[in-house]
């Protein structure tokens, strides 16, 4: 039997899809049919990872895409399995990562006239005027199976979508009578996936090279300001190759990803929400931002008003967002890497001062050297018993190596983490790129599945931890052999919110509250919950003198015996400083 479900998962192999994070339903049996018969054939298809949460699945696709590059499948049933999908979709459209969700729809038959007619009380319950529409706002591309016979094209389109600057997600429907259809499979074998090929990588206009190389060489403080450049390995590397020999300045602005390695004399830190001026900011005369939906925060902190920007992303006007804007008089939409290959393609056609690159290298590198000695001092081991994030970040990274992959959902420790790991490879940690909490458990899934041979460290706040669905993750890492070491920051509740109200109420009511709603305490055993779930090795640590050896432990239990560790981690209460 060959039916449009055979065609869905055969285009979806052919694509390159390697895994089916799943949450099936009432509306899938085509697709279930489909599988069992291939897998009784021997017919190589996407594989099944069985997902008991859709939020879990769609950080899970995300999670592998971030690591693969590739998109991945992720089913929900109907109306409601979309709305499960959650926050995880706010992430991976603003995060730009490529993923198709396939949600299967109420029949719309109902009197057996096709084969998949209504044949459940639930199916007239679950049929809703716009199901497209819960997420259109957040695809690059929506739209319904109608027949089966143009399957693989509609299939391939939306993955077209998916893979094209601005990469992002794609959602298909398609109702079981659809699902159901018999085609000829000879009708399918001209098909080829290499005519929807994504866009070609955009390039800088060749007068904007010379235009901004000069400069470049010509500013006395010039400064590159990136967050998500670093998608993409090979654009670091051209990144590394402009900025020294150049002696440019790099700033991360709410980095997710490893824009420059942090050993890099040019890199200069990170900035999020601190509540003072940039003084790399303040000082640069020449602002280049490349890649980045929030360079700044203009209320708090922004180049000088003489400084020239020039504006290079992959998505200059940020669709997306109804208000932004930052005074940059150039303005290019262009694909990273392929603008700074022009631009060290071009450097031997300008004239460059070279005591004047000289200086602003070692003006740079002096810089460079004083924040390292001040985050050396910050991550010391406290000398009493209370546990500092730094500390703790500073002893996760002494186990990271060329093989290891962080992911940061540290929140308010998002700071720390990307200080006090310091990656020095390329892809070496992530982020979600999004503001929906949950990210980190399902994303290690997906991230331990793209590279097995990788070890997954996840950094995460207790409040986003039990965003996660740590039940669902821990069931799958186990389930899946997707072992991964899983670190707490415990400070017993949301802190966020507490810095959100004292920045705009410094000194309200809520500024000496003991209690503004936002604590969980006492906690839940997060350790625990791992353990139940998916028989994780548990600890809780509470004292600077349990901590390396807690890692060291844990770090043995995910490379040897092949789980998943959790350290539950308490710092001081959230209501503290």
């Amino acid at each position: 039997m060959y039916t449009a479900s055979t065609a869905f998962l055969e285009a979806l192999a052919e694509a390159g899809v390697e895994y089916l994070f799943s949450n099936f339903g009432s509306d899938h049996p085509a697709l279930i049919e489909a599988l069992a018969e291939a897998r009784a054939a021997g017919i190589a298809m996407p594989k099944v990872v069985t997902c008991p949460n859709e939020m879990v699945a769609l950080t899970a696709a995300q999670g592998h895409a971030q690591v693969s590059g590739r998109a991945q499948a992720v089913i929900v049933h109907v109306e409601c399995g979309t709305q499960s999908l959650a926050g995880a979709v706010h992430n991976v459209s603003k995060g730009r990562v490529p993923v198709l969700i396939f949600a299967g729809a109420s029949p719309f038959t109902q009197f057996g006239e096709m084969k998949g007619s209504r044949n459940e009380f639930i199916q007239w319950i679950q049929d809703v005027h716009d199901q497209r529409g819960i997420v259109r706002g957040y695809m690059r591309y929506d739209a319904e199976l109608r027949t089966g016979r143009n399957i693989k094209q509609m299939t391939w389109r939306s993955l077209q979508f998916a893979h094209s600057d601005p990469k992002g997600p794609v959602y298909l429907m398609g109702a079981r009578e659809v699902m159901e259809e018999a085609l000829d499979p000879a009708a399918q074998a001209g098909l080829d996936v290499a005519d929807f090929a994504p866009i070609a990588p955009s390039a800088l206009p060749q007068e904007a090279v010379h235009a901004l190389l000069t400069d470049l060489a010509g500013a006395r403080r010039p400064l590159v300001v990136t967050s998500y450049l670093g998608r993409n390995p090979q654009a670091v590397a051209e990144l590394q190759r402009l900025v020294g020999p150049l002696g440019i300045a790099v700033l991360e602005s709410v980095p997710n990803a490893v824009n420059l390695p942090h050993d890099d004399p040019m890199y200069q830190g990170c900035q999020w929400n601190e509540p003072r001026q940039n003084p790399l900011l303040a000082e640069a005369d020449l602002v280049v931002v490349i890649d980045s939906d929030v360079p700044w925060i203009p209320t708090v902190s922004k180049p000088r008003g003489e400084a020239k920007i020039w504006h290079l992303d992959v998505d200059p006007l940020k669709q997306d967002m109804p208000l932004w804007s930052i005074p940059a008089r150039r303005v290019f939409r262009v694909h990273a890497e392929t603008a700074l290959a022009q631009l060290n393609a071009g450097l031997d056609r300008i004239s460059l001062d070279v005591a004047r690159i000289g200086e602003r290298r070692a003006h740079y590198a002096r810089l460079h050297e004083e924040r390292k000695v001040a985050l050396a001092r910050a991550e010391a081991k406290p000398a009493g018993d209370r546990l500092t994030a730094e500390y703790v970040t500073a002893c996760v990274r002494a186990h990271v190596d060329a093989d290891t992959i962080v992911l940061n959902e540290g929140i308010t420790n998002y700071p720390v983490v990307v200080n006090h790991i310091a990656p020095t490879r390329a892809g070496q940690m992530l982020n979600s790129g999004g503001g929906n909490l949950g990210w980190t458990g399902g994303a290690a899934i997906g991230a331990k599945l793209a590279a097995p041979g990788k070890t997954v460290i996840a950094l995460t706040g207790d409040g986003s931890y039990m965003f996660s669905q740590p039940s669902t993750v821990h069931w799958m890492a186990r389930q899946y052999g997707t072992p991964f070491l899983q670190v707490v920051f415990n400070n017993r509740g949301w802190r966020a919110p507490r810095y959100s109200t004292l920045a705009v109420h410094p000194a309200g009511h809520a500024s000496r509250a003991a209690d503004i709603g936002v604590a969980f305490d006492p906690p839940p055993d997060y350790s625990e919950i791992a353990a139940a779930a998916g028989g994780a090795h548990a600890r809780k640590v509470r004292h600077p003198d349990e901590v390396e050896s807690a890692i060291a432990e844990a770090m043995h239990i995910v490379k040897t015996e092949k789980r998943a560790a959790v350290l539950d981690v308490w710092l001081p209460h959230l209501m503290e400083g």
